[in-house]
């Protein structure tokens, strides 16, 4: 059975741009995609949308791109990200994406490892922070800059999006078929893309995926969950990633309207402005918010926050007891729904008003965050997936455990290795291999046709997933347990007085926090615990004994539910964030736990003995 939004799909190929570019002309939306300019959103139909996909195309093909050719992009979300990928989809050209915050030397290594013929830039912002890179690759035949103003005089590569689209609107008027032959000849087996990944170790390694592998997941996502074509949909995630970027195609073919946010700084007012219904978004979203509504809640003072209070703890035993399949009393019923109005109410307001569910992926969300969503009315649907076999599974609004991954989608197969835990994916998802690479490959894709994910879980009786660590991350104290890392720091983030969290400990006694405070509601808690903390500096607070002594106590105590072993004895306060810059996290916001470990290791001596 094909999803409804999908009916008819099934006789089209089976490659991104025929499900993309069928969708667009079958639902032919005012607000197909849309982006804010100068304060006003301007809507790009659908008609519109198929009009520059192919002029884009030609333009593109013009310049002598042929099938096979690796085309890069360099860009923040914003329609031409979606516009050119789904051109160079449509030439059987390969899309390289690339991310803006990545390190200099690792664009340059994409670029060069890839073999890219041309590269799509965004704007001057970009260009400034890639183009030590962008000039020493010699093998670059185009640039193309999405904004005008960004096309720089001194080189005669560059080109702007404009001028582009120009040279394909003229091929058309020479050629009306070349386009549809040209989209003719793309198939399912042909590679879409190769993403490299984060690297939390080593250089980046490219992952080639199909059509197919994308299919896969467009058609199973799109049976899973309920999408509706008058869904609309915030795309704040980076595109360069291969979540959101298989999500644009799940909404795209099921008729959603996308609005695209380029900035997290952004994302409140235009929540208030798009209401989404659906959205993709990463934990430290929802730990942001939550973070937010629970310091305004505090703040009120008297009997609002009494009230404010006493809804969080209702919340919180009422979906315990929903998620569990007990059943929830009369009076907590009453107690759920008085809190909801007076209390939940303002938080669906606060993320638009309109949202039938949230898709959280990227890194496990807290059990206590999730039921707070989940009550608060806000459901928060978790799943998972990687790169090398995009998204995989997730819960259904119908059928979701807190804590879980969800069950796989159709046609992907699941399985945790008896030997050591390990989850192992196969179907038509996983990736044909890493590019130039087929060492590396060969050790994470068996004889049997299983990706080895590298993660480590269970799955209960039901046949829910459930994700413990990254199978490398796990470390072992010197008296032989094993600390899963991850699980300690979803519990840590759940305290409002920390921005972030690494748990660390390996090879000693006890396990302890590298932890960077959030700064305005430390600051905020010292002043009503009566310390004017205002005038310290950040270096200052993190080296004040009774401020360590307080995050100490918050460490201990959300850790409380962990084994004796796992839970955090000792913090050390850090000064600044840990950044992409200094290497410390990959472009995707995943800790290089490697580096924290040798750059820190006095530190960790000290909270966790040597």
């Amino acid at each position: 059975m094909v999803a409804e939004n999908l009916i008819g799909f099934e006789d089209l190929p089976q490659t991104i741009p025929h499900f993309c570019l069928e969708s667009f002309r079958r639902h032919s939306k005012p607000d197909a995609l849309s982006h804010k300019i100068n304060d006003v959103w301007e809507n790009l139909s659908g008609e519109a949308v198929i009009e520059k996909i192919k002029f884009i195309a030609l333009g593109l093909a013009d310049l002598g791109v042929k099938a096979g050719d690796r085309i890069a992009i360099i860009s923040e979300n914003r329609p031409e990200w979606s516009l050119t990928d789904l051109a160079i989809l449509s030439l059987r050209a390969v899309n390289v994406p690339i991310y803006t915050t990545q390190a200099v030397e690792q664009i340059r290594y994409i670029l060069e490892d890839s073999g890219a013929k041309m590269l799509f830039v965004s704007g001057k912002k970009i260009l400034r922070h890639a183009e030590n890179a962008i000039q020493s690759v010699e093998r670059l035949e185009k640039l193309i800059f999405f904004d005008t103003e960004a096309v720089p005089e001194n080189d005669n590569r560059a080109i702007d999006y404009q001028t582009l689209e120009n040279r394909g609107r003229e091929l058309e008027k020479i050629d009306s078929q070349i386009f549809e032959d040209n989209l003719k000849r793309v198939e399912a087996d042909d590679l879409a893309t190769i993403i490299y990944t984060s690297g939390t170790t080593g250089e980046p390694k490219g992952v080639m995926l199909t059509h197919q592998n994308f299919i896969t997941p467009i058609i199973g996502v799109s049976k899973a969950l309920p999408i509706k074509t008058s869904d609309r949909s915030l795309a704040v995630l980076p595109l360069s990633h291969i979540f959101e970027r298989t999500v644009f195609y799940v909404l795209c073919s099921n008729g959603v309207s996308i609005y695209y946010c380029q900035a997290f700084d952004q994302l409140a007012a235009f929540l208030n402005e798009v209401r989404p219904t659906i959205m993709t978004a990463v934990p430290r979203l929802f730990e942001q918010v939550y973070h937010k509504i629970v310091k305004k809640g505090k703040a009120a003072g008297g009997w609002k926050t009494s009230l404010f209070d006493w809804a969080l703890v209702v919340g919180q035993e009422y979906w315990n007891a929903k998620d569990k399949g007990e059943f929830a009393s009369p009076l907590l019923r009453v107690k759920h729904s008085i809190a909801s109005r007076l209390v939940f109410s303002k938080w669906r307001a606060g993320v638009g008003g309109s949202i039938r569910f949230f898709v959280s992926g990227g890194a496990p969300l807290s059990r206590k965050l999730s039921n707070a969503f989940w009550a608060a009315g806000i459901p928060v649907l978790q799943g998972y997936g990687m790169t090398e076999a995009s998204v995989t599974c997730a819960n259904r609004p119908d059928d979701s455990k807190v804590g879980s991954i969800g069950k796989p989608f159709e046609g992907i197969e699941m399985r945790v290795a008896e030997t050591d835990g390990e989850i192992l994916i196969r179907g038509r998802n996983v990736m044909l291999g890493y590019f130039n690479n087929p060492e590396e490959t060969a050790k994470v894709i068996d004889e049997e046709g299983f990706y080895h994910t590298g993660d480590v879980g269970y799955v209960d009786e039901d046949g829910h997933f459930f994700i413990t660590d990254r199978k490398k991350d796990l470390f072992k104290l010197s008296n032989g347990k094993y600390v899963a890392p991850q699980q300690v720091e979803s519990l840590l983030k759940q305290s409002p007085l920390v921005s972030q969290a690494v748990a660390v400990g390996s090879g000693r006694k006890q396990v302890g926090a590298l932890i960077v405070p959030d700064w305005e509601t430390l600051k905020q808690t010292l002043k009503e615990e009566g310390i004017a903390a205002e005038d310290f500096s950040r270096e200052e607070l993190c080296e004040n004994p009774h401020v360590v002594k307080r995050m100490q106590r918050d460490a201990v105590e959300f850790t409380r539910e962990m084994n004796d072993y796992e839970r955090v004895k000792r913090v050390y306060l850090l000064p600044r964030d840990f950044s992409i810059d200094k290497g410390e996290m990959t472009p995707t916001l995943k800790i290089k736990r490697s580096v924290i470990d040798e750059k820190y290791e006095e530190a960790i001596d000290e909270i966790c003995g040597s």
